[in-house]
């Protein structure tokens, strides 16, 4: 009887690959990741801005050695910068060197391919080979553009009146990732596979520190990570992501220090790198500072 197979197997690869890209998963990650290619579903990432979830995309273009294509999403942004536009200036040129042409030919060449201007979603599904998508910051967009986006990710084919109907040339691996400013709508929830990216715990930000500064001191790199742990614990108005991380340990190789012991003045000097506001800076002061490095082992 041939045993059954279980999802550890391709789940573990695909965390072991990541790590080897210097990204350090979380196991619902890395099963999120094999589903969202099994099933060739959008991934949806919602957490805290400063989690990683932007550097998922970037560490799975890697994986894969493939194109990474982002849209950052905004307040106010519409079809035309996210899918194509007409090189306006190129064309009124194109125009002007033809003046007295037939009008349908003219018509004809500016409306060509050599006058289109890719946006992401648009060079997106052109790719030969699958891109991996990035949908920044959904949450910032617009729900009208929110439901748009999810028609074109349905049928992955865009509509263009001068040109006809586009279909994708391969199906990109969509990422989207929200920081949870507004509620999503169910259609696109539905649509999409989801995963919550919680702050990285002790152990597993030490892991990070260890695989994006390869020269850090393994004990160093526990030592930052807790003292990181327990700030995030703090009443901040904006919480320490892992890039403050890195670069807070980056500051501290940097001058030297092994032991966070060594050194607590400039443990608390450095922390402007930790601490983004002057609400949060005055928080942390050189007391709370000693009071958390004393737990620090």
């Amino acid at each position: 009887m041939t045993p059954v197979q279980t999802a550890t197997a391709p789940r573990d690869l695909i965390a072991d690959q990541l790590a080897r890209h210097g990204y350090i998963p979380d196991q619902d990650l890395a099963t999120a990741l094999w589903l969202m290619d099994m099933l060739k579903r959008p991934l949806l990432l919602e957490g805290e801005a400063g989690v990683g979830k932007t550097e998922i995309g970037r560490a799975l273009a890697s994986l894969h050695d493939t194109k990474l294509i982002r849209l950052q999403c905004y307040e106010g942004l519409d079809q035309n910068a996210a899918l194509y536009e007409w090189n306006y200036q190129r064309q009124l040129l194109a125009i002007k060197a033809r003046e007295g042409a037939e009008a349908d030919g003219v018509e004809d060449l500016i409306f060509s391919e050599r006058y289109l201007l890719e946006r992401p979603l648009l060079a997106a599904i052109r790719q030969v080979k699958p891109p991996v998508l990035l949908i920044d910051e959904i949450d910032r967009a617009d729900e009208e553009f929110e439901a748009f986006l999810l028609e074109l990710l349905s049928d992955f084919q865009v509509s263009i009146p001068e040109l006809g109907t586009i279909t994708a040339t391969s199906i990109p691996r969509v990422v989207l990732t929200s920081n949870g400013t507004r509620e999503l709508s169910d259609a696109l929830r539905r649509r999409c596979l989801y995963h919550y990216v919680d702050f990285p715990d002790v152990d597993r930000e030490a892991r990070i520190l260890a695989a994006r500064l390869p020269g850090i001191d393994a004990r160093l790199a526990q030592q930052i990570a807790s003292l990181v742990n327990s700030i995030r614990k703090e009443d901040l108005r904006k919480a320490p992501g892992v890039a403050e991380t890195l670069d807070w340990a980056a500051a501290l190789m940097g001058v030297g220090i092994a032991r966070l012991h060594d050194d607590p003045a400039f443990v608390h000097e450095s922390m402007m790198c930790l601490l983004k506001t002057a609400e949060d800076k005055g928080r942390v002061t050189r007391e709370v500072t000693d009071r958390l490095l004393g737990k620090v082992a």
